[in-house]
């Protein structure tokens, strides 16, 4: 009876960790998206499009918002995407280019 019993309970344990990658995954899923939008804010922003930099960085900052994670690199990529936003929406292209690459930088050194 005990060998089944713990039989079960490893047969649950491994199941659990099998789980864990999944919700990792999960989060960072609004993370990749935030890396997908603000690499398009960045280039809009290079091509002197300011309005489409700003757009995009603002849809970059709701999946960075979104992601969930507690990490410094998620903070700073939230920081860059905020400028970047305002710098897009005042007409200032380039400015807003240079900080969506930062936070494209940032974005991905979150795990």
């Amino acid at each position: 009876m005990t060998m089944s019993i713990r039989r079960g309970a490893a047969a649950l344990a491994a199941v659990a960790l099998l789980a864990l990658p999944v919700v990792a995954q999960a989060d960072n899923k609004h993370v990749s998206e935030a890396i997908e939008h603000a690499k398009g804010a960045a280039n809009h922003g290079k091509q002197g499009h300011a309005d489409a930099a700003a757009q995009h960085a603002e849809e970059a900052l709701k999946h960075a918002q979104a992601a969930g994670v507690k990490n410094p690199h998620l903070d700073e990529g939230i920081k860059e995407l905020k400028e970047s936003v305002a710098h897009g929406k005042a007409g200032h292209a380039d400015v807003a280019a240079q900080h969506a690459d930062a936070a494209v930088m940032h974005l991905s050194e979150v795990k």
